[in-house]
């Protein structure tokens, strides 16, 4: 576990640089929704993102959190809180098994994962201890902070600013193929502002 509070440590110091808030990270994140995307309770989050070791979870009682944490925050269309049948025929079963996991904090992966991938949930959200699941659902978080910070830094990654430092012994169908490309790119930044504002 001391291996993912490290790495946990590693992107939290990387946001603390990129939002100036290196130590209260609670107040310029959304903790909220980190908790809504892991299934780790408010606090935990903030104790967290605070640099705060989370308290022990066994592998059964972590499981058995994130089910219940499901059926709390997750609603069927209508509003309503999906009940112990509904979710069992998602995963595939019966509600006497889906009463039993709950009892057991043992679920079948194959159950697990129907009602992970139903309820579009990253890999691991059951079985993740604390401090990995935050690390990633923080990734998506870290690399929109750096892409503000560093506008080019997906463009170096990509190799497009070195190929188009060779646009002068490109020809015509190779230009205008650099050229649709970033267009592409373009366009995509564009629909991605547009869809966030």
């Amino acid at each position: 576990m001391s291996d993912s509070y490290a790495s946990l440590a590693d992107v939290l110091d990387r946001l603390g640089e990129l939002t100036g808030r290196p130590g209260r990270l609670p107040e310029a994140l959304d903790v909220a929704g980190l908790s809504y995307r892991t299934g780790i309770p408010v606090c935990v989050v903030v104790d967290l993102l605070s640099g705060c070791r989370a308290g022990e979870t066994c592998l059964a009682q972590r499981v058995r959190q994130r089910l219940d944490f499901i059926r709390e925050s997750r609603r069927r269309p209508d509003g309503k809180r999906y009940s112990l049948d509904e979710l069992a025929r998602i995963a595939g079963t019966s509600r006497q098994w889906l009463s039993e996991w709950r009892k057991s904090g043992m679920p079948s992966l194959e159950h697990a994962d129907r009602l992970r991938r139903f309820f579009g949930l990253p890999a691991g959200f059951f079985t993740a201890d604390e401090p990995e699941a935050l690390h990633e659902a923080l990734q998506p978080v870290l690399q929109s902070l750096e892409a503000e910070a560093d506008p080019l830094l997906r463009l170096r990654e990509s190799g497009l600013i070195r190929l188009a430092a060779r646009a002068p012994q490109m020809n015509a169908r190779q230009l205008a193929t650099l050229a649709d490309l970033a267009e592409m790119i373009i366009a995509s930044e564009r629909a991605g502002d547009t869809g966030r504002a």
